[in-house]
């Protein structure tokens, strides 16, 4: 049950992820959705530029250890997953890489969305002959 759990953390982890790096691709079809994003992505940006560790993390490895894994070492998704969210050799450097993505990848997103919500495209419609 335990390792259950720890996979099912696992993808939340890396669908949070995602969300913080292409979410705003959704802000831009929904704006309202922005209201989740910034947070999210305000949350990723610090995780990297400040080298903290994710809760998702802690949690991950302890649902493991109780389900006697050493952590991230077996299983389908560890093999799978654990790659694309802890890459090897994961620098401070790189961290900071992943970081600007972030703040550039957003920052597009909400420049085109504040452009778009600033002057909306109006269909045409034909004028109507004057009497």
């Amino acid at each position: 049950m335990y390792l259950l759990a720890a996979n099912l953390v696992l993808l939340v982890h890396l669908l949070f992820i995602g969300v913080v790096v292409l979410g705003g691709l959704a802000v831009l079809r929904r704006p309202r959705l922005a209201l989740l994003h910034i947070p999210a992505a305000v949350w990723g940006f610090l995780v990297e530029a400040m080298g903290w560790y994710c809760p998702l993390t802690d949690l991950e490895n302890t649902l493991l250890r109780r389900a006697g894994e050493a952590g991230y070492t077996t299983g389908f998704l560890e093999q799978y997953l654990l790659a694309v969210i802890y890459p090897e050799g994961l620098t401070r450097e790189i961290q900071y890489v992943l970081a600007a993505l972030v703040v550039v990848i957003n920052a597009a997103v909400y420049i085109t969305l504040w452009r778009r919500l600033r002057h909306p495209r109006h269909p045409q419609h034909p004028r109507r002959p004057t009497p």
